[in-house]
């Protein structure tokens, strides 16, 4: 175990330590942290993602069509708000990114918590992951490959969770924020950012197999005041939602 642990990057090296089940032997061999196998069967009681759009974002092309088309959202998100700006994230802390895609926002958590932290970043599309390992990867930032709706981190293991325009494409957001509020420290605070469908929410859900979900107004905070949330604030831009809180 020794040994294996010496080989691991600095930053999986310290992800190693936040995990509930570590593996005894770290498949670390394209640069992320594997803790899904690909033809691993989900089997814990959570929606599969096997709808339409995460087949398609699967693939090595759709990945590449699904980076493209998500920069430009991120950068019109970042552009109006930048997540980092109001985690207040502490020097030397760890952050989390669900749903981390080409890793741009997990290396500016990197950035924020210093040489001295950690952000992991998390991500359920091989894909995905190796775009993020080449562009993002670094001493104090690594990439886990792990679902969501089940992350593998310990209970009150971050200090700060961002996702951005990925809870949408996750079959059970419900359940992804309910993780994200039992990994999250007392105090610490979260940010989401969703695309909305604003009045044709309504007629979006009834398509059949799309393998995306369209948020309520409110819905997103209701949930967050669920699990403890306070000072839980929505504010919507166009078709863009930012939800944000802190964990009481």
């Amino acid at each position: 175990m020794t040994d294996v642990n010496t080989a691991l990057p600095p930053a999986l090296h310290r992800a190693l330590e936040l995990l509930t089940d570590p593996p005894a032997n770290p498949d670390v061999s394209k640069g992320y942290l594997a803790l899904l196998q690909a033809d691993q069967v989900q089997d814990h009681g959570l929606p599969k993602n096997t709808g339409a759009i995460q087949a398609a974002w699967a693939s090595p092309v759709g990945s590449m069509i699904y980076d493209n088309t998500q920069a430009v959202v991120r950068r019109l998100a970042t552009a109006w708000q930048q997540p980092t700006d109001w985690l207040n994230i502490p020097h030397g802390g760890t952050a989390l990114d669900v749903g981390s895609g080409p890793g741009n926002v997990t290396a500016s958590l990197g950035r924020a918590v210093g040489q001295d932290g950690l952000a992991v970043g998390v991500d359920i599309s091989e894909p995905m992951l190796a775009r993020a390992v080449r562009a993002a990867a670094g001493p104090q930032v690594g990439f886990l490959r792990a679902d969501a709706q089940r992350l593998p981190l310990a209970d009150a293991t971050v200090d700060a969770v961002v996702s951005i325009a990925v809870l949408q494409l996750i079959p059970d957001p419900a359940a992804a924020l309910a993780e994200m509020s039992r990994v999250l420290r007392p105090g610490g605070r979260l940010a989401v950012m969703v695309p909305t469908a604003g009045p044709a929410a309504r007629f979006w859900r009834m398509l059949p197999n799309t393998g995306a979900y369209a948020f309520g107004e409110d819905e997103i905070g209701d949930i967050l005041e669920d699990h403890g949330f306070v000072s839980v604030r929505t504010k919507t831009l166009g078709t863009i939602q930012w939800v944000r809180g802190k964990r009481g």
